[in-house]
């Protein structure tokens, strides 16, 4: 960890190295991720998701991308939807948690979930939810942070490369 940075970014940012982040998650699926999407899966797919469904919501200050980089490469990233209903605006959703497949077991997705929380608390995010595919290498990390289990819900996805519906570990974390 010592080599990685931390940081968010900005739509901008984000538009000019849409290449990058296709890259990162098309790889992530293609190594078993559960993160929406399923083999066979473009790198056109994985830049358009970025292009449609992240670029507006930081654009319009709905939500907040935070990356890692190590040795000037896209190690990792994460986000919080911070728009939220008028009741609920302490708290905000936990997505897209993913580190390249090259660079994991280092330390970078609990380094992302850390600045999260800080990241989350300067926008009066008390707060934080998520889901994770029960069983993941992600659903202890979540734990070891901190993260209570609510429950599971059986058969809620689709497994990335094999056809089988997985369930999911639906998770909070007040800060």
């Amino acid at each position: 960890m010592d080599d990685t940075v931390i940081r968010d970014i900005d739509g901008e940012e984000l538009d000019a190295r849409l290449d990058a982040f296709g890259q990162l998650l098309f790889d992530a699926v293609h190594a078993g991720a559960s993160i929406n999407f399923v083999a066979p899966f473009t790198l056109e797919e994985a830049s358009d998701f970025w292009r449609e469904k992240t670029l507006p919501g930081l654009l319009a200050g709905k939500r907040v991308m935070l990356i890692a980089e190590t040795e000037g490469r896209l190690a990792g990233t994460v986000q919080i939807d911070i728009d939220t209903p008028p009741n609920q605006p302490h708290r905000a959703e936990v997505t897209k948690l993913m580190v390249h497949p090259d660079m994991r077991r280092r330390g970078i997705a609990r380094a992302l979930m850390v600045a999260l929380e800080d990241c989350a608390l300067k926008h009066q995010r008390s707060l934080l939810t998520l889901d994770t595919r029960t069983g993941d290498a992600a659903e202890p990390l979540y734990n070891s942070l901190g993260y209570v289990t609510v429950g599971m819900i059986p058969g809620y996805c689709i497994d990335p490369l094999v056809d089988r519906l997985d369930p999911t570990t639906i998770m909070y974390k007040t800060l």
